[in-house]
């Protein structure tokens, strides 16, 4: 039995994702201690399966996942699949349930989770140098540009996103009675329709597809706005570093090469998430298309230019955790991140630094 299968198989008993986090943090020291298997693959075995927990739903913002799929690296990688299960979720009940082996998530969400309910989490990389959240909304309507227009405004917000919305007000010195939060999903529609001021967002979705329908938009970016953290970050538990180590690595050199791929050919990313991972999803192609230009925006920056995709600088870390603690959110670079295992893949591999070239 190969290492993924067999430390998800000890694992069996783990509570479901809508248990607290916490009891789940509990199931997974339980069952850690189960796992024996080494981290390198038997010579003819390889890494065996892998489950990846997507943060939403299979459209364009996995382009490089589907480029390291569709291509064959991750089977280069030494998987025989890594299974894309999409979201929207932060990863994190999956990851300590051990549902999942490695979670697409968000900064805030996992220094939430490993500060407050001690998940032993650690993020090794990040798609995103700047995170895409935004409170989107119409420029004839709530006209949001700045922290202070979010006092008396009716704001919809989605559970999964409760955490960061809260760390907005934090960072913005804002008491959340003074506006009104209002549940919603993830169709803009109660934007659209007058139900909400603003609403909780993506710069690379939910922005776009509200443009797109010829209305004037206003954004407020978390990044500009207190909250300069990476997202869709590559999350782990502690015990998948120390006991898988070369299957993440192996896992890592297939991400950078789909990334590469995904930066080179928007288009190409665009099509793999119309045609054949969210083919039942009935995408519009002209927003596949703009949402997989704007996000390789995101995915670039001066580090990932020096150092290589997924990178995180010393300087971006320390600004991750000073949002955090805007938020309340107390911790550490160390306790949140572990960029060493990056660090290996590009010693061994100095040739994927030039994803550019």
């Amino acid at each position: 039995m190969t290492f993924f299968s067999s430390r998800r198989a000890s694992r069996a008993t783990a509570a479901l994702a809508g248990v607290a986090l916490t009891a789940l943090a509990l199931t997974a020291c339980a069952s850690g201690s189960a796992a024996s298997s080494s981290s390198a693959p038997a010579e003819d075995e390889g890494f065996g399966e892998l489950t990846l927990q997507l943060s939403w739903i299979l459209n364009e913002e996995f382009a490089g996942e589907y480029f390291a799929d569709s291509k064959g690296y991750y089977e280069e990688a030494g998987f025989s699949a890594v299974n894309l299960v999409p979201g929207p979720s932060t990863g994190a009940a999956e990851l300590v349930s051990g549902a999942a082996d490695v979670a697409l998530s968000d900064s805030v969400s996992i220094g939430a989770a490993v500060a407050n309910e001690g998940a032993p989490l650690k993020i090794i990389g990040a798609t995103f140098q700047s995170n895409p959240f935004t409170i989107l909304s119409l420029a004839e309507g709530g006209d949001i540009a700045g922290p202070d227009d979010l006092k008396g405004k009716r704001i919809g917000v989605q559970d999964s996103n409760m955490t960061l919305f809260n760390a907005l007000l934090a960072a913005n010195d804002i008491d959340p009675s003074e506006l009104t939060i209002v549940p919603v999903q993830y169709d803009p529609a109660p934007l659209v329709n007058g139900e909400v001021d603003g609403f909780m967002a993506y710069l690379t979705n939910e922005a776009i597809s509200v443009e797109m329908e010829g209305l004037a938009t206003t954004n407020l970016p978390f990044a500009e706005n207190g909250l300069p953290f990476v997202a869709e970050t590559v999350t782990v538990t502690d015990e998948t570093i120390e006991s898988s180590r070369d299957a993440l690595k192996a896992f890592l050199v297939a991400e950078i090469k789909g990334w590469t791929d995904a930066l080179a050919d928007p288009q190409g990313g665009a099509d793999l998430a119309i045609e054949t991972y969210g083919a039942d999803l009935d995408l519009d192609p002209a927003k596949t298309l703009a949402g997989s230009e704007a996000q390789n925006k995101l995915v670039v920056s001066a580090e990932t230019e020096e150092n290589g995709l997924f990178t995180i600088s010393e300087e971006l870390q320390e600004m991750t955790v000073k949002s955090l603690a805007g938020a309340g959110i107390t911790i550490t670079a160390a306790d949140l991140f572990d960029l060493s295992l990056l660090t290996e893949v590009y010693e061994e591999n100095p040739d994927l630094i030039a994803y550019a070239g």
